[in-house]
């Protein structure tokens, strides 16, 4: 099941939805995918999917609480921790799984990754079950202007930037993950994405500043498995 916060007119809504396929090696037509504008799915609908992905958002920020029914999401995302519902959130599911189970997001410009980024992992992160098939430092598509301030209590800190110093969670003894960075995306897909939103950086970041974002993506083979790896791993 694959949740998404995306408006009807945003192009990243089918790209992200090939992406997660693509880099899980199945067909689209195996994910099932669901409109966070409209509520949270119901619970019983969302475990009787093997695994619950959340993917990026375009205009909605955990850090405003605009996304429409956010009380409601919150509750939905408790009850699947609670239940230890395999689970794998990117990017904005990773700020609204830190929120919703107790963590701090902020939105912070100074500290906004657009492009590639080294990522570094944690001593937790070299050892977790599902990053420790990264090297300790790798490059990451990133596209983010919220960060998370502090992760929940029962979260372990599993990888870091010279920017931000959350950048990867695991919450503790269960198959659930969060990557602030994305590992659904490839160089050209984040490059494209960024495209798209250009508009919205345009507030704080001048025409040759935007140029030079273009300029600095890069490849990240090292995350181009890390999906595939979360499903071979809770259920191979």
């Amino acid at each position: 099941l694959l949740l998404q916060a995306r408006k009807p007119d945003d192009g990243a809504k089918e790209d992200e939805h090939r992406s997660f396929a693509d880099r899980a090696g199945l067909p689209v037509e195996q994910f099932l995918v669901h409109d966070l504008l409209a509520g949270p799915p119901s619970l019983d609908r969302a475990l009787t999917c093997v695994a619950i992905m959340v993917g990026g958002s375009g205009d909605y920020y955990v850090s405003k609480q605009n996304l429409p029914y956010f009380d409601a999401h919150m509750q939905f995302f408790r009850q699947i921790v609670e239940r230890g519902h395999p689970t794998f959130a990117s990017c904005f599911g990773f700020h609204l799984l830190a929120k919703a189970l107790g963590g701090e997001v902020i939105h912070d410009l100074d500290a906004t990754e657009v492009g590639t980024f080294d990522l570094t992992l944690t001593d937790a992160g070299s050892e977790d079950e599902l990053l420790c098939s990264l090297p300790r430092r790798f490059k990451a598509q990133l596209g983010h202007k919220d960060r998370a301030q502090q992760l929940p209590s029962h979260c372990v800190n599993l990888a870091c930037s010279e920017r931000v110093p959350f950048q990867a969670f695991r919450v503790r003894d269960k198959p659930i993950w969060a990557t602030q960075f994305h590992p659904e995306l490839n160089m050209e897909e984040n490059r494209k994405r960024f495209r798209q939103y250009v508009e919205g950086y345009a507030t704080y970041m001048s025409e040759a500043e935007r140029e030079e974002t273009l300029s600095r993506f890069a490849e990240s083979p090292e995350t181009d498995a890390l999906i595939r790896k979360f499903i071979d791993l809770v259920f191979g």
